[in-house]
Parts: structure tokens; sequence; C-alpha cells
């Protein structure tokens, strides 16, 4: 704990001679931690903001409302359709580059009409080693990312967000929605809406981390192994088969590695390539 409260000290100090600060706000568990201190450290001078988009599963956005308002701080929604940036739809593989380059320059719009001095995020030391095409549009602009500063991981972030009583702390990763489309699968709002409708019928059917992953008329359900085996009793069975039926999909097929983060990404040559 010690070592934990080091890095949190560590922190701090870099936000400090900050004198006011956008944070890219997305409610997930390390946008959140990042705002919860950088509030503590700069009260007023810190703005929350969120883009929102097709991308971005409604409920998201309703909890990040929420935790903003919990956290204190001020919020500024700005709406932003992924779709319409070039060459987003075609789903390649910087698409990640595409919508972090139309993200950070949303916030230094924002920064400059608002003279705002800093634009963070909440990368995390973690996210260094997976593949991570938006980390070069950071670099192309004047984005700083505090937690890999203060050389946190994802779990000591989730460990020092309960102390902090974020109700964030052991939230499941909850990527964009256009992050179930293999590389190379048009995105469409369409194909977006059922995506996310069928997670929130899982969702609803108690299971808590899940993901649609979309390959046309076929869903891939990735689940937590110990509740794979649920899925397959019968009953429940045809109640989700019915169920993706109406929503749009002709076929449901259980991954039976389980649920794995970003496993649209297996196969890339390098974790760091751009």
């Amino acid at each position: 704990m010690s070592e934990l409260v080091e890095k949190l000290n560590r922190l701090r100090s870099l936000l400090e001679p900050m004198k006011s600060a956008i944070v890219a706000f997305s409610g997930g568990v390390d946008s959140s931690f990042l705002l919860k201190v950088t509030h503590q450290v700069l009260g007023d001078n810190v703005l929350a903001l969120t883009t929102t988009s097709p991308t971005m599963p409604r409920e998201d956005l309703e909890s990040a409302r929420a935790l903003v308002a919990l956290i204190g701080a001020r919020h500024m929604l700005v709406e932003s359709n992924e779709l319409v940036i070039p060459g987003y739809a075609a789903n390649p593989t910087n698409r990640c580059y595409l919508c972090k380059s139309n993200l950070y320059t949303i916030c230094e719009e924002r920064a400059r009409q608002l003279g705002v001095e800093h634009i963070l995020d909440g990368l995390n030391l973690d996210d260094l080693g997976d593949y991570r095409p938006g980390i070069r549009a950071a670099e192309q602009r004047r984005v700083r990312h505090p937690l890999v500063e203060a050389g946190l991981r994802k779990a000591e972030i989730r460990e020092l967000s309960r102390s902090l009583a974020l109700p964030t702390w052991d939230r499941p990763a909850s990527p964009c929605l256009s992050s179930r489309f293999p590389y190379g699968t048009k995105i469409t709002a369409e194909a977006l809406a059922k995506v996310e409708e069928g997670e929130r019928l899982l969702r609803c059917l108690g299971f808590k981390v899940a993901r649609v992953r979309y390959h046309d008329d076929v869903a891939r359900l990735e689940l937590e192994r110990d509740e794979m085996g649920r899925i397959i009793e019968p009953e429940l069975a045809d109640l989700v088969f019915r169920e993706f039926r109406r929503i749009g999909f002709r076929f449901v097929a259980l991954d039976l590695k389980g649920f794995r983060s970003g496993s649209l990404n297996e196969g890339l040559a390098s974790p760091l390539a751009s």
C-alpha cells in the first residue's frame, strides 16, 4: 500500500503545477480515477470532456454523466460522429488512431477557446503493451498521460479508485462499440445498434462481462469462462438465440476461448504498430 500511496502522491505532484486542464473523459476506470484526482488538486480548473456518438453505448454516456456529477467536476458533452471521419467506417487497422485524432482535435479546439493549459487522458502503463494506434494521435498533439508518468498500472488504479470510493473501481472495461468489428468489416450505425442491443440483453441476463463480436449475420459471443456453462442451458440458450434473431443476426456462436480484451487485435504484427 505504501507504494500505491507513493504513486498517488507522484500523480498529484504532476498535476499541482497545472493551472487548468481538460480530461478526455469516457467514464471508464482510468479516466474516472484521473478526473477524481485532478479535481481534488485543481478544483473547478479541470473540465471533463466527453464526445458522444453512435459508437458509444448509451449506458456508458449515462454512467459518465453520473460519475462527473458524483465527482463534482464540470462536464462538457460534444456531439461527434466517428462514422463521418474519412476512412473510419471502412474499419482499417488504424481505426483507433482516426478516432483519437478526432477526439484530441476537439479537445484542442475547446482548450484554445477556453484558455485551458493542458489536455490529459487516462492511458495507463499496461496500455503501452497493447495495440493502441491512438497513442500516436496523442503524440501529435499536446496530450499528456499522467497515469503513465506516475507509473500506474490498471490493477493499481482499481485499488486506488476503491480507496477513493469511486464506483468504477471494479467496472469491466467498456471500449467503443467499433471494437466489436473485425478490421476490414464496414461499420454502420445499424450494425452498431445491433451490437449494443445484444450486449445490453446479455447484461440484463446477468452476464457481467460480455462482448458481441460482429461477423455480418453471425454474432460471436465472448463471455467469462466461468459463465459460459450457463448460456448453453437449453432454456436460456433458446431465449438468447430467439432474441438475437429478433435483433437481426441469423446465427449465434459462443467463443470457446472466452472473453479477452482486444481479441480482434490477435494476429496483428506488432502491439506498437501504427
